[in-house]
């Protein structure tokens, strides 16, 4: 008993010489490291062009080749540009000319300094000290978004208003060749069922799969629809002739039709006769028939599913 305890006692003490030892050599490494990644060092690497601004009519037809910069400054910076690409941005709105085949960009070394690193970094040399980048010429064009959906509302409900698309185009930018072949873009299918509120569904837009050269404004658009309840009404509406010759003279029965609609709540009272009409056109008469057809001219936009319920309007000729 007392050997085991004895031993238990010298490997505690031996484990916790290590844990001490241990301790220190991290404590030296990360003096040794710290004291490294504060000195300052020169370097020349290589940065990517990140091209920001680009005309929508112009497409840049092949990058220049990378900028190579001298920078001298603190380990700490330099493991920024290790662990993360190296790269310049160059402003096409602001830090190019442009001629009739070329964007050049050519600015001092003090501007870079200035614009693109820390005050903590000195850069000492770049090159080249001018960049020259190919353009061609892109087109722009506009096209409709074409909805492909569908909707099912709860009994009762629907839509108070026409859909809404936002936006209802989008803005196409590439070359001439490509862009030309699109004229619309379709929705991928949004099905929406049991609606019985206001729609606002985000919608993906069925982009083509290999358009590496052609970019689009939209990836998706919104469905906006306002719903409400809705109603049935019905009112007698008069029927009247049109297209009858002045020498003839005609009888009709009936002389007013039902029609039925449905209606929101909110409009059910805005709704009167005055805003339909029924005819009937006698050039559509039949040879030999003494029926007439009544048709539906007008109605308000916010009614749906008007019908009139009367197929059938009998005349007679007066002698």
């Amino acid at each position: 008993m007392l050997r085991k305890l004895r031993s238990d006692i010298l490997t505690s003490i031996k484990n916790k010489k290590i844990n001490v030892f241990f301790l220190f050599l991290l404590l030296a490494v990360v003096i040794l490291l710290f004291t490294k990644l504060s000195k300052d060092y020169t370097k020349t690497i290589a940065f990517s062009i990140e091209k920001i601004n680009v005309p929508q009519e112009n497409i840049i037809l092949k990058d220049s080749t990378p900028l190579y910069i001298t920078l001298k400054t603190n380990g700490f910076n330099w493991l920024r540009f290790y662990f993360s690409k190296a790269k310049i941005k160059i402003d096409f709105s602001k830090d190019v000319t442009k001629n009739d085949k070329l964007f050049i960009w050519n600015k001092s070394k003090a501007y870079i300094a200035n614009t693109q690193f820390d005050k903590n970094i000195e850069l000492l040399n770049i090159y080249p000290e001018t960049l020259v980048f190919r353009y061609g010429e892109n087109m722009v064009k506009k096209v409709p978004v074409k909805l492909n959906s569908t909707i099912e509302f709860m009994p009762g409900f629907n839509m108070s208003k026409p859909l809404v698309l936002e936006p209802d185009s989008v803005v196409v930018v590439g070359p001439k060749a490509l862009v030309n072949s699109i004229n619309y873009i379709e929705t991928v299918k949004a099905q929406v069922s049991n609606v019985k509120a206001d729609l606002n569904e985000t919608v993906k837009l069925k982009l083509p799969k290999k358009s590496s050269d052609i970019t689009f404004s939209n990836e998706t658009i919104q469905l906006k629809a306002q719903v409400e309840k809705f109603t049935e009404g019905t009112l007698k509406i008069p029927v009247t002739l049109i297209n009858v010759p002045e020498k003839i003279q005609l009888k009709f029965y009936p002389k007013e039709v039902s029609v039925s609609y449905y209606v929101s709540l909110s409009n059910f009272s805005a709704v009167t006769k005055k805003d339909f009409e029924i005819i009937c056109d006698y050039n559509k008469i039949l040879k030999n028939q003494y029926l007439m057809v009544p048709e539906l001219s007008k109605y308000p936009e916010f009614v749906k599913n008007v019908k009139i319920n009367q197929q059938r309007i009998e005349f007679i000729i007066i002698e």
